[in-house]
Formats: structure tokens, sequence, C-alpha cells
């Protein structure tokens, strides 16, 4: 599909719609007669990919594939089991963000524990979590922590308030990840093939560049950060097109607005100062070495994994769920049985169809 042969409709949306086409049509002259796979790996890419129908008019041969984007979605079922289990503690109030509580574990879920007599409580921050511990001095109140480099400093600094304000009653359940673990992995896969990467902008800004340089300088994938708007995406694919085309593949920065080469060495340091790597299970890529991020020692009073005996039984996949695959790059989410029939965002069944971020959720939601 050329520039010229997308339907007018979807250009519509767009402040430049001249300019998109051209980036479109420049796309389609680099890459010619090739096959190209290009994997976005932040949700925020995810949605803005769908909204704008950039899939729908990218020229015949450019196919875009969604990754380990979206926290909520990798979360693995045991950290899901883990954090039912808190919750049926008893005097204990697990605070959490609105998509883990419809995530399904294996048997169960928070909103199901809810609906059961548990106190779960949707926060919109880790401090929410710390105010209501200090709020309500006579209940243990646990944050369920999930994310990437991104949100894991406010974390940090929420543990750092806590232990500043002596409060006895808060801890977190920490399930964060790094981002670049999950590229080595799908980098390293024969069976995902992938030419090169659309880098997140978020997660970035705390990272910088080096993370990164792995890819091409292993691997020889390109990969390209970039922002969130049309323009945006499409100069980042021109110049994944551009290094694929070339055989030159480098790590760029095409969101300097929001993006430097050193990221944010204070959040880092933030970071470091309370967790350290470990390795962890990721849905869909298994076990990942120091992909991972556990509370220090020095801060165990906090770690809710830690303080309370959470007993889990063995974890339980949702039977024809294929999230996993999804998330790996294997398969489009419409390549799952259940995806639009038994799984929809009313009624998920896996995660992806969960968050507002997942790749099942923005296929969905802009499917027409």
């Amino acid at each position: 599909m050329s520039a010229s042969d997308a339907p007018a409709a979807a250009f519509a949306a767009f402040r430049d719609p001249g300019l998109v086409r051209e980036l479109i049509a420049r796309i389609g002259r680099i890459v010619g007669e090739r096959a190209v796979n290009l994997m976005e790996v932040c949700g925020t890419h995810t949605m803005s990919i769908g909204r704008y129908g950039f899939r729908s008019v990218m020229p015949r041969g450019v196919r875009l594939l969604s990754g380990p984007g979206c926290p909520v979605c990798v979360t693995s079922t045991q950290d899901i089991d883990r954090a039912v289990a808190l919750a049926r503690v008893p005097g204990v109030t697990v605070a959490t963000f609105g998509d883990m509580m419809r995530v399904p574990g294996s048997r169960s879920s928070l909103r199901a524990e809810k609906a059961a007599g548990a106190d779960v409580r949707v926060v919109y921050s880790p401090l929410d979590a710390l105010d209501i511990a200090e709020r309500e001095p006579g209940r243990e109140v646990a944050f369920i922590s999930v994310g990437f480099e991104t949100t894991t400093p406010a974390v940090a600094a929420t543990l750092l308030e806590a232990a500043e304000r002596g409060l006895g009653n808060f801890s977190v359940l920490a399930a964060n990840k790094m981002t670049p673990p999950a590229l080595r992995a799908i980098a390293d896969d024969p069976e995902t093939r992938i030419d090169g990467f659309i880098l997140p902008g978020h997660v970035s800004t705390i990272t910088g560049l080096a993370p990164y340089r792995f890819l091409a300088d292993e691997f020889g994938i390109p990969g390209v950060v970039t922002g969130f708007e049309p323009v945006d995406i499409l100069e980042g694919i021109e110049q994944l097109a551009l290094m694929i085309a070339q055989g030159a593949p480098e790590i760029r920065n095409a969101y300097r607005r929001g993006v430097s080469e050193e990221g944010n060495p204070t959040a880092r340091a933030l970071t470091d100062r309370v967790f350290e790597p470990v390795d962890a299970r990721w849905r869909g890529l298994g076990e990942l070495p120091r992909s991972g991020l556990r509370i220090r020692e020095g801060f165990a009073r906090l770690d809710a994994a830690r303080r309370f005996d959470i007993s889990e039984e063995p974890a339980r996949e949702q039977p024809g769920c294929r999230c996993g695959d999804v998330l790996h790059g294997r398969i489009a989410p419409t390549g799952c049985p259940l995806f639009g029939r038994a799984c929809t965002p009313e009624h998920p069944v896996g995660p992806c169809m969960v968050s507002s971020e997942g790749s099942c959720a923005a296929y969905h939601r802009y499917r027409d």
C-alpha cells in the first residue's frame, strides 16, 4: 500500500496530513520490496499507533509489532497471585493502580477479592497509599508496585518518605521491571525476527540511550527513541528504515525535546539507593536475569514480601490466552483465538486486554 492508496479518512485527524502522507511515501521508497518487522516497546506508542491507524496505512512490507511495553501486561501470573494472597491477609489494606484490579491471576483477581470483602483501594500514586497509612495507623497498608524505569523512582521516593515519617504500617510489594533485559530476550529469540525497535520515549527520559546500544553492537538491530505524536512516530520509522536499508544499525534519538543522551542520573540514583536488581519472571518472556527490582535489605521492614507470610498456590495460566505470544511479538492480538470473542475489554481473559496500554485493548479499541 502506498500513501496515495490509503483511505483519505485515515489522514483526517492529522494536523498536517500532507506531511504524514509524504513521510509514509518516503518510508515506502526506502523499504522498497523488503519485508520489515518493527517493534514498538512502549504502551503509549501502541495506543498512538492504533489511534492514528498507522498499521493500516504503512507501506506494504512494513509490519508494526507490539512488544512488552505495558507494565501491567508483563506482570507475571505469580506476581498477581502474590498480590491476591496479600489482599487475603487479615488487617491488610492493599493499594493499587486501577488497571491492576482486573488482571486475572490463577484463580482470582484483586477486583474479585474486593468484592469478597477484602480492603483493596485504587490509588493514583504510591504517595496516595502512604497517606492512607498515615491516616489509618491501625491498618497495614501495602502498595502493589508495578512499572518500568519511569515510575520506579517515585516508588523509591515514597519508601524513603515512609522511613522519614517513621510509618510502621506501610510497605510495598515490588514487581517492578527494567526494559533492556526484555529487549535482549526478544533480540536473541530465533523465533522472533525484529529488524528495528521503536524505543520508548518515557523510559528513555530516565535511562538515556546507553542501555540500548547492545541492540546495534551485539545483534545488528537499529533502534530509535521517538515521541508520541504522529510525525514523531513516522520520523522514527523513517530513520529505522534508512538504517535497515543501509545495513548501518545505530541507536538514535528522535525525541530530543524529551530525552537526553544521559537520561536522568538523579532518578536512577534514587532507584539504586532503594532497589537492587534481581532475576524476575515476565509474562511471555519467562525468567530474565537481573530484569526485576527488589527492595534492598536496608529497607526490609518496608518490603511486603518479607513482612507478611504470603502463601501461594502453583500458578496457572488462563486457558487459551496468548497474551505472552503477543508481548513477544510472535503474533498480533488478532491471532489469539479469544480476541474479541471470549476476551474483550469488558470481560478480559488476559492482561493485554485489561490495561489501557495493552496491545489487545488497543487493537480492539481501534480495530475499525
